[in-house]
């Protein structure tokens, strides 16, 4: 099992940056990569971006790229999500989520179903 926590969300105002932590605590040595998704009210989950755990290869949706940045503390087992030049779109609650399995392709990783253990989430509203 790996426990994922969360922390970091808040209230921001547009043009603004958050950092959120994702902290993660068990098997982590069994964890090959770590997403963080979205959700806003009355929506889908949506992919935000991912990190592999070995080596730190980032990929993000396109509607983050440029603004979101994935880093890893291998130390810690803590993976964050600095997001800068929010929007006011960019509300939503925020997950981490760890998976065991290793895919050679960027696009598996896009998805909720490749992801074995979730965080509670922490959410993150931009509004002026």
């Amino acid at each position: 099992q790996v426990h994922l926590v969360e922390s970091g969300g808040g209230l921001v105002q547009p043009g603004g940056s958050l950092r959120l932590s994702c902290v993660a605590s068990g098997r982590t040595f069994s964890v090959y990569a770590m997403g963080w998704f979205r959700q806003a009210p009355g929506k889908e989950r949506e992919f935000v971006g991912f990190i592999r755990w070995s080596g730190g290869n980032t990929y993000y949706a396109d509607s983050v790229k440029g603004r979101f940045t994935i880093s890893r503390d291998n130390t810690n087992s803590t993976v964050y999500l600095q997001m800068n030049s929010l929007k006011p779109e960019d509300s939503a609650v925020y997950s981490c989520a760890a998976a065991r399995y290793w895919y050679s392709g960027n696009v598996y990783y896009t998805s909720t179903s490749k992801y074995d253990f979730w965080g509670q989430g922490t959410r993150v509203t931009v509004s002026s």
